[in-house]
């Protein structure tokens, strides 16, 4: 039975993440109409010789095109240094443990890993990547992957408040402020924290010790603070250790663990707040967050009921396999939903080990669109897509053309939120199929029956979701997963960038249509329960078939005595 304490631990954890989505999304409000704040003094400068050694003009106008081409250049760009940092590890410096190049199909993969922050992890970092591919090719990208998030709300949100204009901003300059102003202080200031924690920083290679029973063990060390701060902070998740946030040396105490989940969705909440700010409607921005706390609550609660009744096979409630005996069952179930509603994937337990219901939920997280809060800048632009569903559904029941905070929502904008949301949902079915009947795809199971199925589907919809986690029980580094996945990851970041992009195009050009009688309102209680049931809706039509055949299955199966 959940204890006084957890029940205090979980209340702080939703207490602070609710005083704190005001100031910070104000801040970001300010930050991104380019006034001037309390970080322009320290922080201005920075931005300034930005823009000069690569020649950006940020007040030079892009329409959706030019934003678009921007971004994926950039991208590319980003996937190419990665690829040939990992290509040609053994021939670089800052290699203490003299690793070896990276194959081929391993480099394609965590490339477009940590290019479309999805940080799907292949291999064990401490044995695979040497500290100088961790920090110039997987930090770095962690900072600018999660730029590109917010760079694409950001042209959504000048596409809604714009007035006729076609311009959607500048990515550049949008991806600069991101860095400078937001997630450069907050990591740093992060970093020190978890150092003081007792999170390793340094450039020594690793440690063999002798234990107290007299074995060598080999303890690895790097520069993992910096990293973790900004893998959480940016909704990256890519552990620099292989036991991710279970590892002592990344996570080492209770506190640690607080400010790590906590750190998850502070960002993508504060975003919402921003959202309204700059478009001038808080009270539906307060309505979209109400949604997402609920179904986080939700999501929650109903993972904490799943571990704490006890066990049909072992007789025991709250069990303890795959969770960390420093952090106990309920901060365990808060950082799986919290690490899946955000397109984290960072743990601190192991997926594979929580009851069938547990995993059902952490996948429903993600197969929704990572949009329960959701990643940095993409938890929100994804939110848009049911958003745009919502309202259409709900013209359709006054006999009107919809309308979305003074736009008028036609056909152009309902196609690109249906590819939108159909791509990400093709890839999860499709290449779960294929690997679920391919010899090389049913190689690297663990367990056998909806277990192993519900390993190969949380694989692809945490790849489409650029999620990152994994079940645990898949072996994924083969040509096989480690170019599927790659393509899903592809498909599941830029088959939303591009129509969201496309649709903040299209509703720049666009009048603002004062309200009137028929507007159906966006800032009420109705709305948000249409909102949550479009998604629900949506997302069971979608995706249950699925469920039902691995983890629903395992549940039903497990209350009659059978495991896998």
């Amino acid at each position: 039975m959940i204890t006084v304490s957890e029940l205090i631990q979980l209340m702080l954890y939703a207490l602070a993440l609710f005083l704190l989505t005001p100031p910070l999304g104000k801040l970001m409000a300010m930050v991104f109409r380019g006034e001037r704040t309390f970080l322009t003094p320290a922080l201005g400068w920075l931005e300034r010789v930005a823009y000069r050694v690569s020649g950006i003009d940020p007040d030079k106008a892009m329409d959706w095109k030019g934003y678009l081409w921007s971004l994926l250049s950039f991208n590319a760009f980003g996937f190419a240094v990665v690829f040939l940092l990992q290509f040609f590890q053994s021939s670089l410096p800052f290699n203490p443990q003299q690793l070896p190049d990276v194959s081929w199909h391993l480099a394609f993969n965590t490339a477009v890993s940590f290019m479309t922050n999805t940080n799907w992890q292949s291999y064990a970092g401490e044995v695979t990547l040497s500290y100088l591919v961790q920090m110039l090719g997987l930090t770095v990208q962690n900072f600018v992957s999660a730029a590109t998030g917010i760079a694409v709300l950001l042209a959504l949100v000048r596409g809604i408040a714009g007035r006729s204009t076609g311009s959607i901003g500048n990515f550049w300059a949008d991806l600069t402020r991101s860095i400078v102003y937001l997630l450069l202080p907050l990591s740093i200031i992060l970093s020190l924290f978890l150092v003081s924690e007792g999170v390793v920083q340094t450039f020594s290679g690793s440690r063999t010790v002798t234990t107290l029973e007299g074995v060598q063990q080999t303890i690895p060390l790097g520069p993992a603070a910096s990293q973790v701060a900004i893998k959480q902070l940016g909704t990256n998740g890519g552990g620099f250790f292989n036991m991710n946030s279970a590892y002592p040396h990344e996570n080492p105490t209770p506190f640690s663990n607080f400010l790590q989940m906590l750190s998850i969705l502070l960002i993508p909440s504060a975003l919402v707040y921003m959202f309204g700010a700059m478009v001038n409607a808080r009270r539906h921005a307060w309505v979209v967050w109400g949604v997402m706390f609920f179904l986080f609550a939700a999501g929650v609660t109903l993972s904490l009921w799943s571990e704490y009744t006890v066990n049909a096979v072992t007789g025991v409630g709250g069990g303890m396999e795959g969770k960390e005996t420093r952090f106990g069952v309920a901060n365990s179930i808060l950082w799986s939903v919290a690490t899946t509603a955000a397109s984290n994937g960072s743990v601190n337990s192991m997926h594979d080990s929580f009851s069938p219901l547990s995993g059902t939920v952490a996948m429903m997280n993600i197969m929704l669109g990572e949009i329960i809060f959701g990643g940095v800048g993409a938890g929100l632009y994804g939110m848009m897509i049911f958003i745009i569903l919502t309202v259409f559904i709900a013209g359709l029941m006054v006999g009107r053309t919809p309308e979305y905070l003074g736009k008028k929502i036609e056909s152009f904008e309902v196609r690109m939120a249906a590819i939108a949301m159909l791509l990400p949902s093709a890839g999860i079915l499709l290449f779960t199929a294929l690997a679920s009947v391919a010899d090389a795809g049913l190689a690297g199971l663990n367990n056998q029956g909806p277990h192993g199925f519900s390993e190969i589907l949380y694989a692809f919809a945490s790849t489409a979701g650029n999620n990152g986690s994994a079940f645990a029980g898949l072996t994924a580094n083969t040509p096989f997963y480690n170019t599927l996945l790659g393509i899903n990851m592809l498909i599941g970041r830029f088959g939303v960038i591009v129509p969201m992009l496309a649709i903040a195009g299209s509703l720049a050009q666009k009048k603002i249509t004062p309200l009137s009688s028929g507007t159906f309102p966006t800032d009420t209680f109705l709305f948000g329960v249409l909102l949550t049931g479009t998604m629900l809706i949506v997302g069971a039509l979608t995706f249950i078939p699925a469920q039902v055949l691995g983890p629903v299955a395992e549940h039903f199966l497990m209350l009659n005595g059978k495991v896998f």
